[in-house]
């Protein structure tokens, strides 16, 4: 009976100890399959990672090419272009006339600037024109006591009295010599004498007419000097009391009405100037200009400078034009044929690079572009604008400034 017990109990454990193996590995096979599970999901969800974040990378990239098609393009609608007067044309061939620019200067006009002298030596009793006072032809300038005129129109004075005395005595001989009264011979040299007279009172007034002098003029020694035309007192080298000689500069009168531009010309440039030219003069100083033509090249060059002069006789209303201004002046040297050209105020600078504002189909793009001869109207496109190519013409420098705008929005 004690035996059965064993069998029995031997064979529940064995029982208890199989189920238990059974358990054991059911449990071990669960674990595997759920941690390959957990392997396959990981791997899932990083695969879905990568997707989203492959499609975030697409939108991403997607943004950037559309920000990048919209750099440099000035956006403006219909009802902008309109309000602000924007205009285009388009891109064309054209004839370009190039020039050369000189340095030049202006100058008075020689031809009607004087230098005044006294032509007699004396003392400045009085002065009656101040530096840069107006003047007309024969004005009182200064009043000069000189003993020099004294002696001559003491002279002159006696040369007419003389004369009259020896004409009075020829008609007197010559009435008697015709009545057989005095002998012809008194009549000769009464005739003669006459003549005499007469020359030296011709010599006598002739110098005082080179000095510039009346024969009777108050006071012998009083000599008063005169504006030889219309002019201004530009140069004043004397004072009352001051002794000056008959060669001594004491005016300088210049008509300012006309001045010249004395044009500095290049051994090179020699042969693109000539006589008859026509020239646009404009002032270093300021925006003023005038046109006028070359009246004078000259045949030498300078052995120091190696260069020319040449001249140009302009008008000078409202004395625009001041002796010693400093002038460049423009003329055509040929002409050359554009493939492309556009206006002068099209072309613009805009970060250090020359643009020109082309036509897109959201507004307006500035296109880099590399210029060639001017005139100073077209400007020739050598690269960066084709022919047909349409471009702003009128307000251009509004679109420049919407540009300006957007760059400002962009840093921020």
């Amino acid at each position: 009976m004690k035996l059965d017990i064993d069998r029995k109990s031997a064979i529940s454990i064995l029982g208890v100890i199989g189920i238990g193996i059974v358990l054991a590995l059911a449990i071990l096979f669960w674990k595997g399959d759920g941690a390959h599970a957990q392997e396959h999901d990981g791997h899932g969800g990083h695969a879905e990672h990568a997707e989203h974040e492959g499609e975030g990378a697409d939108k991403a990239h997607a943004g950037e090419d559309d920000h990048a098609g919209e750099a440099g393009v000035i956006a403006m609608s219909q009802q902008q272009i309109q309000a602000a007067g924007i205009a285009t044309a388009v891109a064309a061939p054209a004839s370009i006339q190039t020039e050369i620019v000189l340095p030049g200067e202006v100058r008075f006009n020689q031809d009607r600037t004087a230098h005044v002298v006294p032509r007699v030596a004396g003392v400045v009793e009085s002065v009656g024109a101040a530096l840069g006072q107006d003047v007309k032809k024969g004005q009182p300038l200064a009043v000069i006591a000189s003993a020099e005129l004294a002696e001559l129109r003491s002279a002159t004075l006696g040369a007419d009295r003389r004369l009259e005395l020896a004409r009075v005595t020829y008609e007197r001989e010559k009435k008697l010599w015709e009545q057989k009264i005095t002998a012809e011979q008194d009549y000769l040299q009464a005739q003669q004498a006459y003549r005499e007279a007469h020359i030296e009172a011709r010599s006598a007034r002739a110098k005082l007419t080179a000095l510039g002098a009346e024969v009777s003029a108050g006071a012998l020694n009083r000599f008063v000097l005169r504006a030889p035309f219309d002019g201004a007192v530009v140069e004043k080298h004397l004072s009352q009391g001051e002794a000056v000689k008959e060669d001594a500069n004491v005016f300088l009168i210049s008509d300012l009405s006309t001045v010249w531009v004395e044009i500095v010309v290049t051994a090179r440039d020699i042969e693109s100037i000539r006589v008859g030219q026509p020239v646009t003069i404009k002032s270093s100083a300021g925006s003023a200009s005038v046109t006028g033509k070359v009246s004078y090249v000259g045949n030498l060059l300078g052995e120091q400078t190696r260069t020319a002069t040449a001249r140009v006789v302009i008008d000078n209303p409202g004395l625009a034009w001041r002796p010693g201004l400093f002038v460049n002046v423009s003329l055509v040297r040929g002409q050359k044929e554009a493939a492309v050209a556009v206006p002068l105020e099209a072309v613009h600078t805009l970060e250090g690079k020359t643009v020109v504002f082309t036509r897109t189909a959201k507004g307006f793009q500035a296109q880099p572009v590399t210029t060639g001869a001017s005139d100073g109207k077209l400007v020739e496109i050598l690269d960066g604008l084709s022919a047909n190519s349409a471009y702003v013409t009128t307000g251009s420098f509004v679109v420049k400034a919407e540009q300006g705008k957007g760059s400002v929005e962009h840093a921020h």
